[in-house]
């Protein structure tokens, strides 16, 4: 027999059971301490629809969550909205997650920030894909945002200009363009302010066509087109969303080279994207919303640049406005659709 349990082991057998009891009581008290740990709440408002490289990025954005220790069902629920590019979606989906007292917001695109932030009241957001957050009023600035906002800018202002110069390389007899872009946007201001001055240097006559739907976008390209060796800038934009099927088929059907701001947009036929890589951008958000349910306050969280751009060339598009891409620009072109 055991020595514990011999008559000689009585006292390690006392001690034993009474171990064994303190065990059994303690755990009801664990098991309810568990049971009662307050599941955090996180509402996501994507600007757009669930296309392109959105819901991969929104993928990768819940893995990691779940890297940092946060499972939707578990310890946290995540409540998530698309709103098809439609800013009275945007108002409507804003005031219903508000609603639901959130710990912590994520928000996507700069109309869909602009429509959040007064129904968010002193509750943290996270942006993401938010170009000149500075210039649009959003944070007081990169380094020290304040207030209740953070996250992730994706074009700075010198974008602007970078597409400019982009449509030049792939199209060097582009003499006159158009940027399609969204007067009431602070960021497409900059943008422009950026492409007006690099205009001239390139050779290039650039004017602005601000556009609200379908016609205006029409009208825009087909003015542009009138005369021969044109060009299209197209501007990062909600509203472009919703009529990029339209801009691309119509830059197809006058023969004219455009740029665009994203990659699925090239992968749609698109002629050249280039812009943040969103699969690298999103998921860096995950780590400020967990700095936040933690404790931290995102107002001294810093608004962070991206780190990985990259250029997309439909060279089969090419062929069709019957462009041949100079070899230097292809060396430069993470990806080459055929």
């Amino acid at each position: 027999m055991d020595e514990a349990f011999s008559a000689g082991g009585s006292m390690r057998r006392r001690e034993f059971n009474t171990l064994l009891g303190g065990a059994f009581a303690a755990w009801p008290f664990a098991v309810r301490a568990q049971q009662s740990e307050r599941v955090r709440r996180i509402a996501v408002l994507n600007g757009t629809a669930p296309t392109g490289q959105s819901p991969a990025a929104y993928a990768a954005f819940l893995r990691r969550l779940g890297v940092l220790g946060w499972t939707d069902g578990r310890n946290v629920r995540i409540e998530e909205r698309w709103a098809n590019s439609d800013p009275e979606l945007m108002r409507n989906y804003g005031t219903e997650l508000a609603s639901h007292s959130p710990d912590v917001f994520l928000v996507q695109s700069n109309p869909a920030l602009a429509a959040l932030r007064p129904l968010a009241g002193n509750t943290p957001i996270v942006f993401v894909q938010v170009a000149d957050p500075v210039g649009s009023g959003f944070v007081a600035s990169l380094a020290r945002p304040g207030s209740n906002i953070t996250g992730f800018t994706n074009f700075e202002p010198s974008m602007g200009s970078k597409w400019l110069e982009m449509l030049k390389q792939i199209a060097p007899n582009v003499d006159h363009a158009t940027a399609i872009l969204h007067r009431e946007t602070p960021a497409h201001a900059a943008f422009w302010r950026e492409a007006e001055a690099a205009a001239p240097k390139v050779g290039v006559n650039l004017v602005a066509a601000g556009v609200h739907d379908s016609a205006e976008v029409e009208r825009a390209i087909t003015a542009v087109a009138a005369q021969p060796n044109g060009g299209l800038n197209v501007y990062p934009h909600t509203v472009k969303e919703v009529h990029l099927r339209l801009i691309i088929e119509l830059a197809g059907k006058y023969r004219l080279p455009a740029v665009y701001p994203f990659r699925y947009h090239a992968e749609a036929g698109g002629l050249l994207s280039y812009g943040v890589d969103a699969l690298d951008l999103v998921p860096r958000a995950a780590d400020y919303v967990d700095r936040i349910l933690r404790g931290a306050n995102p107002g001294e969280l810093p608004v962070q640049a991206p780190t990985k751009f990259e250029l997309v060339i439909n060279l089969k598009t090419a062929k069709t406005l019957g462009l041949t891409v100079p070899p230097t620009l292809l060396a430069q072109a993470d990806e080459v659709i055929e």
